[in-house]
């Protein structure tokens, strides 16, 4: 049996003042920061062997506040763009509301709700699940193939991807899917499921513990 952690990064100061964020490296709030170290309060029982993480501060600072209050310091940390946000292009740095405004609130609830529609030079859900998918496999599938214990820091469209592919969900099942700030997701998966992802075999749709 491997566990698979997954933990959105808490509050960045984007996300409190209602910006498309994406690729944009800004930090957390002192409630992203509270809501970090709740999340590590939440998984301190749990062993993890190795850490994941994206090339974003917000994602970061969380991972080393969860690593430093569970005591987990010496484990390897992977960092990769791979596991960044989704990028929302021409939109990023721009507040939602006046977006909105100028584009039509139908306009914009296309760009962040559908699946494979792209914002203007941005990626689409889609886009960001054929990102994330193929550093899964290669590097973080290996590490569950072993036995270990995996944490995974980073944002909500990159886990969201991953949720898809573990939960199996369709494109119009993961829309609907949310992902807390700072609530970690956890994920025990059988040995022989993990030999079967690794396989590229079909595989029963994995049953999230939400802590």
């Amino acid at each position: 049996m491997a566990e698979l952690i997954l933990i959105r990064h808490g509050q960045s100061e984007w996300n409190l003042q209602n910006r498309f964020t994406g690729w944009k490296d800004v930090d957390l709030t002192d409630l992203g920061i509270q809501e970090a170290h709740g999340a590590a309060a939440k998984i301190e029982k749990d062993h993890i062997d190795v850490a994941f993480t994206s090339e974003l501060k917000r994602a970061q600072h969380t991972l080393a506040i969860v690593l430093q209050d569970d005591q987990l310091e010496s484990i390897p940390v992977h960092k990769n763009l791979a596991l960044n946000e989704r990028s929302y292009g021409s939109l990023e740095g721009l507040n939602k509301a006046e977006t909105a405004e100028k584009y039509g609130a139908e306009q914009v609830h296309i760009w962040r709700r559908s699946y494979d529609v792209q914002p203007p030079n941005g990626e689409s859900l889609k886009d960001t699940y054929n990102r994330v998918m193929p550093y899964f496999k290669n590097e973080i599938l290996p590490q569950l193939l072993a036995g270990k214990n995996v944490l995974v820091v980073a944002h909500g469209n990159s886990l969201r991807s991953l949720m898809m592919y573990l939960e199996k969900l369709t494109p119009e099942q993961i829309l609907s899917k949310e992902l807390a700030t700072g609530v970690p997701v956890v994920y025990n998966i059988d040995q022989k499921v993990v030999e079967e992802m690794n396989a590229d075999a079909d595989f029963p749709a994995q049953v999230a513990e939400v802590r």
